[in-house]
């Protein structure tokens, strides 16, 4: 079966809860079948240069020719095919294993002077990629529904809407990028040799794990101090009830780093980690596919009202991603990066850990670590780099309307 049938076949199978909109129905559905059929065993974690990347590669080219795009790779292909050295262990200096990665490249030709490029990775861990997974135990596949089959299908959607938008002040490139899981690989291949010239690129924007969209409606958005416009603009758009928490720094682990370090302005969406972050549960499942819809319609309303800016002005921004990076010891938790409150707020708790042995849970609010008073996340990487291994702590903690200290061994 073709994979143009398969999409058919995933189009009619699924049905859509009678509580979405009719309107926005068909296009739910077509986001669910992006991210079932990206995610499903068939592509088998999707590992850059494997037959599962492959196939990951061919379902995006086929899609991007049924919205009606104009291919932009190698050759007046769909791809933009480079050569890398996979390597299981990151730290050696031995040579590594010699494979192909694909960017998936299509394009929206509205003859104007200055092009919007949408990104997102499509490529995820395979059977677990060491020193990347945290899946403890057996290989096992690794979905990565929201990790991006969820970013994936978040741009197969701004490119058909802005196929038929009639928003024809800029251009749109539409890129789907290999083995950022290898770190950004695919993108920084790209605009060292872009298929596309890269002149007169406008911004660039990025979906990350945009899957998970929580009921608060927090949306994380990183890179808005690299243009003074992105912040008023962000403020003017209110879109079903989504809140936003902004960073500044144009740098991260995400492709947009590829392009705001070619001096473009750049912006990173993120719904947020969760306890299935690079693990085999992160499953099509768990996604919601109700907020992928919503975080997409807010991006589609920001370029929208774009539209008549011209080309943003570039700013470079302090890394905010290495604030706190000197910290010897971890408490054994995630963050919930989308929290916008004081406090670090802990989505989940690693088994066998600090934080687990000191009876902390998962949605408990840190607001103290030793004398170190916690107000946002730096804070609390600030606070971890105080200690070493075998230190003591009072870590103090907000758990619903209870203040609670427990003492924390590192």
């Amino acid at each position: 079966m073709s994979i143009k049938n398969v999409f058919t076949v995933l189009l009619i199978a699924f049905s859509i809860p009678t509580i979405f909109c009719q309107e926005n129905s068909k296009s739910i559905q077509k986001l669910q079948v992006d991210v079932v059929y990206l995610s499903s065993n068939l592509l088998e974690g999707r590992e850059a240069g494997k037959p599962g990347g492959e196939l990951a590669a061919k379902y995006i080219a086929t899609r991007f020719e049924e919205i009606g795009l104009e291919p932009k790779g190698l050759g007046g292909s769909w791809f933009q095919p480079f050569d890398f050295q996979y390597n299981p262990d990151p730290h050696s200096t031995a040579g590594g294993e010699p494979r192909i990665g694909k960017n998936v490249v299509g394009f929206i030709d509205n003859k104007a002077a200055n092009t919007i490029v949408i990104g997102a990775h499509y490529d995820h861990l395979g059977y677990g990629l060491p020193g990347t997974s945290l899946h403890v135990g057996e290989p096992a596949v690794h979905n990565g529904a929201d990790d991006n089959a969820s970013g994936v299908a978040s741009l197969l959607f701004l490119a058909e809407h802005l196929k038929k938008s009639g928003l024809n002040k800029n251009n749109y490139l539409f890129l789907a990028f290999s083995a950022e899981e290898l770190g950004l690989v695919g993108s920084k291949k790209f605009v060292e040799k872009p298929s596309f010239s890269l002149e007169n690129v406008n911004f660039m924007l990025n979906m990350d794990m945009v899957g998970r969209l929580n009921e608060e409606k927090v949306l994380a958005i990183n890179g808005a101090g690299t243009s003074p416009t992105w912040k008023e603009a962000l403020e003017k758009i209110t879109f079903a009830n989504i809140k936003i928490k902004t960073t500044d720094s144009g740098v991260g682990p995400s492709d947009h780093t590829s392009f705001y370090l070619k001096d473009m302005p750049v912006l990173h969406f993120f719904t947020g980690q969760h306890t299935d972050y690079h693990k085999p549960s992160d499953d099509s499942e768990l996604v919601n596919y109700q907020g992928i819809f919503e975080v997409s319609m807010y991006i589609a309303n920001l370029i929208e009202n774009l539209n008549d800016r011209g080309k943003l002005v570039f700013t470079k921004t302090k890394d905010e991603s290495q604030q706190g990076a000197s910290f010897k010891v971890t408490l054994g938790v995630m963050p919930d990066y989308v929290y916008d409150g004081e406090g670090m707020r802990i989505d989940a708790v690693m088994d066998d850990r600090p934080a687990k042995k000191a009876g902390l849970e998962n949605g408990d609010i840190v607001l103290q670590i030793g004398e170190i008073q916690v107000k946002t996340i730096y804070d609390y990487m600030d606070g971890l780099s105080k200690f070493k291994k075998g230190d003591k702590a009072k870590v103090k903690v907000k758990r619903k309307d209870a203040m609670i200290e427990r003492e924390v061994e590192f």
